[in-house]
């Protein structure tokens, strides 16, 4: 399983700078890939960062995690990865989703027939990365066009994906899926398979699974996971991860992080392994000076095992 560190928690500081010094930081310790996520009212575009932030990196791979879809033309995300794609020397991925419909109706948007959205979205989207050009006509998006240069270097695509039908069209149509607040045993029972099977029939290769938690060496686990959920509340009302949650045996967002000594942590991140995840993104929960550097350094640790 591949290390990475997931940044989303600078995205509120719509700060260019902030977020470049901590992928730097990463890529220096060795990490593999660096994460960001997009929120859609938060007015900081999460491809144009990692544009910027890729002038200055040189292998590691630089991520979304996730850009949502139904703000955006699939054309006009297309048209931006690519863009990125040829300002940087870097791997880059392109992860998408449907996000919450609580998210899209703070913007207007109507949250209609999400997997029907989905397949169309990707009709234009994946023929564009790939060929630079497209023709199509489905229920939701109607699209011809023909980019100016093909591809020279194409993001890979990862799509958020919870239910069994985003699974499928994930595994159908793209590299993999990226989840959040997903823990091992869902991805085992549930993710994987589905997943898995998709991609065979299909006749893509394996799929990747990248998995982001929360991650905390701590002294006191449980004030810790009691601060997690308190601090970050909102997702467990989510009907989507709620949904994980419940299949996981959980109830609270403290639950399922990675929180406690580094022999505790450690086993979580074996468990993830070993339930299927390809690639495991950090976020850093910590409230101490202490905290954060033990953390960090437990992370830079298991780069070499």
């Amino acid at each position: 399983m591949k290390l990475g560190i997931n940044g989303t928690g600078l995205v509120q500081t719509a700060s260019v700078d902030a977020i470049t010094a901590d992928a730097l930081k990463a890529e220096q310790a060795g990490f593999h890939s660096y994460w960001l996520a997009e929120h859609p009212t938060g007015g900081f575009d999460a491809l144009t960062v990692l544009a910027l932030v890729g002038q200055k990196t040189a292998r590691i791979e630089l991520g979304t995690a996730i850009v949502p879809t139904f703000p955006r033309h699939p054309m006009t995300l297309a048209g931006q990865a690519l863009t990125a794609a040829s300002a940087m020397d870097c791997p880059i991925t392109l992860g998408i989703g449907l996000s919450h419909q609580v998210m899209m109706a703070s913007l207007g948007l109507p949250f209609d027939k999400p997997i029907g959205h989905l397949r169309d979205y990707l009709s234009v989207l994946m023929p564009l990365i790939n060929q630079g050009q497209v023709n199509f006509s489905g229920d939701h998006y109607q699209c011809q066009g023909n980019f100016f240069q093909p591809p020279k270097r194409t993001p890979s695509v990862l799509v958020a994906a919870l239910g069994p039908q985003a699974l499928r069209v994930a595994g159908h149509r793209t590299d993999g899926t990226t989840l959040a607040w997903v823990g091992p045993k869902t991805i085992q029972s549930h993710i994987k398979p589905r997943l898995f099977e998709a991609a065979a029939k299909a006749g893509k290769p394996e799929p990747r699974i990248l998995a982001t938690l929360p991650i905390c060496i701590t002294s006191d686990e449980k004030k810790r996971r009691e601060q997690i959920s308190r601090n970050l509340a909102f997702y467990a009302e989510l009907p989507s991860y709620k949904a994980m949650f419940e299949r996981e045996g959980v109830s609270q967002p403290g639950d399922i992080a990675l929180v406690g000594t580094a022999e505790k942590v450690a086993e979580g991140l074996a468990l993830l392994a070993e339930a299927g995840v390809t690639d495991f993104a950090a976020s850093l929960f910590t409230t101490t000076a202490e905290e954060a550097s033990e953390t960090y350094t437990f992370l830079t640790r298991q780069l070499t095992r």
